[in-house]
């Protein structure tokens, strides 16, 4: 690596430089809700393209530090290509039948989510929770269609609206489960004509909102700490590697130490 590339590296690892990309996101993603306003004159609108301009180049010049630094490396790291990405989408020309990509320029703001170390941790939980929540989630799609077929045989003579079809009742249970109006707006009104529907929907509303949905919490979290654990444990790793490297190097002082004198004693 040469000097060049070094310098480069150092600026990139720096925590001004982070917190320098993190402003500049900010301050793009305030001015991109700036120029919504439709009251606007034209010298603050040129003024505001200006500057979303400037940031768009201090992210360009920020991929293109990274890529001298990493080479081929760079993206072999998902949160790189999710930069890279973002950035590449708001180079193209956002004019004719591509105008459609100026209002795209708002995700930049994304970007917080690689730059961030929190959001990173988050976001990668999310993933990491994907195969337990898919399990969740077909659960939940299994209770959902017994209750739709439930209550379409039990309410859907009186309350076709609602309960007429399997579509319609799932997405009225999928209303009762968010537990949106579900009482007045549904259940009540359905118990004025079968009395006993209590003894459909409040099961239902406790095996789907208070159960599953707290599973997905439960996964979520659980993973969580299956990251904290896997950075603490990288963290310890480095930090007893660098505790090596030094115990090495001052070893190599000790021997030149040894060296020199042995080399003073000779010449005595």
């Amino acid at each position: 690596m040469d000097k060049l590339t070094r310098q480069i590296a150092t600026v990139i690892d720096s925590n001004w430089f982070n917190k320098f990309i993190i402003y500049v996101i900010i301050f793009n993603a305030i001015i991109l809700g700036i120029q919504t306003s439709k009251s606007l004159d034209s010298q603050i609108i040129n003024a505001l393209d200006w500057l979303d301009s400037l940031c768009l180049s201090i992210f360009v010049i920020e991929i293109a530090m990274k890529l001298w630094v990493q080479r081929a490396s760079f993206f072999k790291s998902g949160w790189n290509n999710f930069d890279f990405i973002i950035v590449a989408i708001a180079l193209i020309p956002a004019s004719g039948d591509l105008a459609v990509l100026r209002a795209l320029r708002i995700l930049r703001l994304l970007r917080l989510i690689s730059v961030v170390p929190s959001m990173r941790r988050v976001i990668s939980a999310m993933l990491l929770a994907i195969p337990g929540v898919f399990s969740i989630a077909g659960l939940l799609v299994i209770f959902f269609y017994i209750g739709a077929v439930m209550s379409t045989n039990l309410f859907g003579e009186a309350f076709p609206e609602w309960f007429g079809s399997i579509s319609a009742s799932i997405y009225t249970l999928f209303q009762v489960m968010t537990l949106e109006s579900w009482s007045m707006g549904i259940v009540r009104p359905v118990m004025e004509v079968y009395p006993y529907a209590w003894l459909f929907f409040i099961p239902f509303i406790l095996v789907t909102t208070f159960t599953v949905l707290n599973l997905f919490i439960g996964i979520i979290l659980d993973a969580m700490n299956s990251v904290k654990d896997e950075e603490n444990q990288t963290l310890q790793h480095d930090q007893k590697n660098y505790e090596n490297i030094e115990y090495i190097k001052n070893e190599m002082d000790s021997l030149k130490q040894q060296l020199a004198a042995i080399l003073e004693n000779q010449k005595k």
